[in-house]
């Protein structure tokens, strides 16, 4: 067992870590408009003098689980027009295709513990171009690609400085920071330091009065002293001068009203920009705090500083630094060595190494009580009362304080659902506790609504992500239990329970007509229909979803599986198993026999899955648009061998009085009374026909297949775009591979037809499903029309190379992802940096949308893992515990 793997149990060594933003500005938690309206209640410019309410942000930040105090790092080239504190990026109106961050930086390294961590930073030696990004991407329209900081040529001449930023602890309260800066460029260029420590302002709500102090009587020392936190020091090892000032908001820049506090939150950024001396407090003490290091960089070189955050008074706090920074280094070296094992390249294990990083450096402290936010403080300006009917004023009973995996730390600073449910496979294999723990906070009181519901995302709680909660935590499940070779029963039985919950509450709530076909609306899936799935259609039409009801039973076939789990140890679960089975039946009876004229979501004709339209006067009328909504029936499937079946007879009797008395159900799905190979039984949507006709169409490369994976949209609809006329208004979709020039959604919800890594890696992991139930001779044609025939797991391992080659080198030694910037695939200082993004272009592989989507991307890392590690734990999903 390495080091890091002996430290994970103790959850002390968790207490601090990269937890804090990379925006606050512009978050729905942070709006106390009358009107919503966060992107212009707070801005980029305007969070310099403002004080949160229920966070903090910087570059490359860490801090205590709690966000008492906090530790960034910020940076001034002697150009800049303010000091560079966090991450420019446009706002939501701003970007020509919604919110992005206009900065460079790198997730490169963590262990789960955060005993080592290292990030990169590039930072221009010119005046930061925010101007000309704003304007240039204002004018630039959805129909043009985004006007991105590299395109401004502030990188031309090299003239830019890599921070390299690392930590390591040397105990749980005791860290150690290094700042590794190169100046790139040819010429001499000045930079001036800020390391920043700063308390989260809790005094000013009304609760207590409570004030901590920071404060320096001694050259490069600052003390803590906060009646909660053990920490006392930061010591700077390079001639330092603090700087302070307080977190407090600037009440006469903001709203012209008079200051409370003589040194705002701005203080140090006024001092360093406008030599302003009255806003730091000469008596050196405060709430926020900077050392001040002025440096000049010849041409070329590198220096490096070190800081160090500690519980302890030393009088050498520096003399054993660069020997621990080594062993941390060393230990993350070895716990990776060891997850790795089998991973033949250099270049997987570069690409997955980062890929975890980006989810651990994701990791954010989310602090969100509605109820609060709703009613305001008590020492506070009591909110509008039209908030109270705006947005998320159902939830009340939300309260977090939490560490919570976020999908991007600068576009998504909020947790989203489904994104975390990906979110904890990628965790499961490096720190299965904390993806565990992060799928049972979701179900807890003070998170899942009383109603049953699971809160959606920030903007709107109430809307609807895919249920595949029961999904991830039982394949969390399965890869802890292989990992540690002991189930975890109670995180298993605890989470059930609670989806037993939001099971019923999706079924009272979004089975509109009581038929078992569920509507859900949005789904997750961007700008992917007809019209917006979020908007109630105007004429009493409903939409009757493929996907929707596709997700419903996947969801009972999860509940089933997880049931029939618990009931090798409480032999109670086997009536749940049968209800959750029974249910799976009806809903698929449901997609082969809805409505009185017996309509199903299967369209013959097309021999595809399509939303329908469900009309006033009782008949249904197909949307015949060919998207991933159709695809996903494939991801209801459950494999079950003879051996599980007979240890559960309850259930197996049951399942033969169905097959028995009820052969109009079990003629709806796969042949479940049929055993497969090693007398497995199938539980599914398709039959072998509607798969092999589902997979013609994905695997047609005229269609969904691409160079590099599955699209969203059928490429079909480029040449040939798609026409509907409802209610005497037209309507049309046409297949663009990235962005789209439709502006339904509006923001960064416009994406027509790229590659979604989620979605791929379910379509995977459900061929692979099928074929642990197919023989090998079950065969179809890939790609359509080749004339190649091969079985399902070979399609499955070849989808995964597929998505796989947008980040790995191919045979030119470039990365598909950077395709759209030459210098991003050969400039040596920036071609093995990994971006993980949020989509990828159905047609060249390119990254787009969100730049920092490690959540659900990093499930890069599970397909990175060595086939036969894939294969025992595949198995052990369905291999039943011994008795």
């Amino acid at each position: 067992m390495t080091a890091e793997q002996k430290r994970l149990p103790h959850t002390e060594w968790k207490k601090y870590g990269p937890y804090v933003s990379n925006r606050e500005w512009g978050l729905v938690r942070e709006d106390y408009s009358a009107n919503g309206d966060a992107w212009n209640y707070t801005n980029y410019f305007s969070a310099e003098s403002t004080t949160y309410r229920w966070g903090e942000e910087g570059i490359c930040g860490i801090c205590d689980d709690k966000q008492l105090i906090v530790f960034s790092v910020g940076f001034w080239n002697k150009k800049d027009q303010i000091i560079k504190e966090r991450l420019f990026g446009l706002s939501n109106s701003q970007g020509n295709h919604g919110e992005d961050v206009k900065e460079y930086y790198y997730y490169l390294d963590s262990t789960p513990t955060h005993s080592y961590m290292k990030m990169l930073y590039k930072y221009p030696q010119n005046a930061f171009p925010y101007e000309d990004l704003i304007d240039k991407n204002a004018a630039a329209g959805k129909e043009n690609p985004e006007y991105e900081l590299i395109d401004t040529g502030i990188f031309d001449q090299n003239e830019y400085f890599d921070i390299f930023i690392e930590y390591a602890k040397n105990s749980p309260e005791d860290i150690l920071i290094k700042l590794t800066i190169t100046n790139k460029a040819n010429v001499e260029a000045p930079l001036i330091l800020l390391p920043t420590l700063w308390y989260r302002n809790t005094w000013n709500w009304g609760y207590n009065d409570y004030k901590p102090q920071l404060s320096s009587t001694t050259e490069n020392q600052i003390k803590i002293n906060h009646k909660e936190l053990n920490l006392k020091n930061l010591y700077s090892n390079t001639s330092a001068k603090p700087l302070f000032c307080d977190n407090e908001t600037n009440q006469k820049k903001i709203y012209h009203q008079p200051n409370t506090s003589k040194f705002c939150k701005d203080g140090i950024n006024d001092f360093i920009i406008n030599k302003n001396n009255s806003t730091i407090n000469p008596e050196n003490t405060g709430t926020k705090v900077a050392f001040m290091i002025e440096e000049s960089f010849a041409a070329l070189e590198t220096k490096t500083f070190e800081f160090r955050l500690c519980d302890a008074d030393l009088e050498k706090p520096f003399e054993d630094f660069e020997n621990l920074f080594k062993l941390r280094q060393n230990e993350a070296n070895e716990f990776y060595k060891e997850i790795q094992k089998g991973i033949e390249t250099d270049d997987e294990k570069l690409v997955q190494r980062q890929a975890f990083a980006g989810l651990l450096w994701s990791k954010q402290f989310y602090h969100y009580n509605v109820e609060k936010w709703l009613d305001g403080d008590p020492a506070e300006v009591k909110p509008p009362e039209s908030r109270k009917k705006i947005r998320n004023y159902e939830w009340e009973t939300l309260d977090s304080l939490n560490i919570i995996s976020m999908p991007d730390k600068w576009e998504y600073p909020w947790f989203a659902t489904w994104d975390l449910a990906f979110h904890t496979i990628g965790f499961s294999l490096i720190d299965s506790d904390f993806a565990k723990d992060q799928l049972r906070l979701l179900t807890l009181d003070w998170f899942m609504h009383p109603n049953g519901q699971l809160p959606a995302y920030e903007w709107d709680f109430s809307d609807v992500n895919p249920p595949v909660h029961a999904y991830a935590a039982f394949r969390v499940f399965k890869i802890d239990e292989a990992l540690k070779n002991k189930p975890d029963l109670e995180f298993l039985e605890a989470v059930f329970q609670k989806l037993l919950m939001n099971f019923t509450w999706w079924v009272n709530k979004k089975d509109n007509n009581g038929n078992n076909i569920f509507e859900g609306g949005f789904l997750g899936l961007d700008n992917i229909g007809v019209f917006d799935r979020s908007q109630k259609l105007p004429d009493g039409e409903s939409l009757e979803q493929a996907d929707g009801t596709s997700w419903m039973a996947m969801f009972a076939l999860n509940m089933m599986r997880i049931a029939m789990e618990l009931a090798l140890y409480n032999k109670v679960y086997q009536d749940m198993a049968t209800k959750f089975f029974e249910h799976f039946l009806s809903i698929a009876k449901a997609l082969d026999n809805m409505g009185e004229e017996n309509f199903s979501l299967w369209d013959e004709q097309d021999q595809f899955f399509y939303d329908a339209l469900s009309l006033k006067d009782g008949t249904c009328l197909f949307l015949r648009l060919r998207t991933i909504v159709g695809l996903i029936p494939m991801f209801a499937v459950e494999v079950m061998d003879e051996e599980m079946l007979e240890k559960l007879p309850k259930f197996k009797a049951r399942m033969q009085w169905v097959l028995d008395n009820k052969p109009e159900l079990a003629a709806l799905v796969s042949h479940w009374e049929v055993k497969g190979e090693d007398s497995k039984h199938l539980l599914s949507l398709l039959r072998g026909h509607r798969l092999k006709r589902l997979l013609y169409r994905m695997l047609d490369e005229k269609e969904f297949l691409g160079e590099f994976g599955i699209r969203a949209l059928s490429k079909e609809y480029q040449d040939n775009p798609f026409h509907i006329n409802l209610d005497g208004k037209d309507f049309s979709v046409k297949y663009l591979p990235a962005e789209s020039d439709s502006y339904m959604f509006g923001g960064n919800s416009n994406w027509r037809g790229p590659i979604w890594f989620p979605i791929n890696f379910l379509i995977i992991e459900s061929l692979q499903r099928f074929f642990f139930y197919y023989s090998p001779d079950f065969k179809v044609e890939y790609p359509t029309g080749s004339g190649n025939y091969f079985n399902l797991d070979e399609i499955a391992t070849s989808l995964g190379d597929r998505l796989k080659n947008i980040f790995l080198k191919g045979k030119d030694g470039k990365r598909v992802f950077n395709r759209q910037y030459p210098r991003f695939q050969d400039d040596p200082d920036f071609r093995d940096y990994i971006l993980f993004y949020e989509y990828f272009d159905g047609d060249s592989g390119r990254g787009v949308g969100a730049s920092h989507q490690t959540g659900w991307t990093a499930v890069i890392a599970k397909l990175l893992q060595p086939r036969l590690s894939k294969k025992k734990m595949d198995k052990a999903e369905t291999e039943s515990p011994k008795e």
